[in-house]
């Protein structure tokens, strides 16, 4: 059985058990959070909501936060010898799916 969700503008599969990075989240290490479930697949077959479905929730554990590899942004004007080189690192909550409520 496998749902798929969505937070932070965009959507991911996951079944029980499994850890997702996800865009930071405003909670703390160890909290719970509920998220909501645009499509459940089990063996009974697929169930797809419009946007979400009714009364279907997945639970996850809060596993830390952090921030992810630097990358490197360069902006750059031809001919008017102005340019800019920046990093950046996005941040990120872990979390590990606890059980799908379908």
């Amino acid at each position: 059985m496998f749902a798929v969700i969505e937070t932070g503008g965009k959507q991911y599969k996951v079944q029980k058990d499994d850890v997702i990075f996800v865009e930071k989240l405003a909670l703390e290490k160890d909290s719970t959070v509920q998220f909501p479930v645009l499509a459940i697949v089990g063996e009974d077959g697929a169930k797809v909501g419009a946007p979400y479905l009714d009364g279907a929730t997945v639970t996850g554990k809060v596993l830390k936060e952090g921030k992810g590899k630097k990358i490197t942004v360069f902006t750059y004007k031809a001919k008017k010898n102005e340019k800019r080189k920046m990093g950046h690192r996005q941040p990120y909550t872990q979390v590990q799916i606890a059980e799908i409520n379908a």
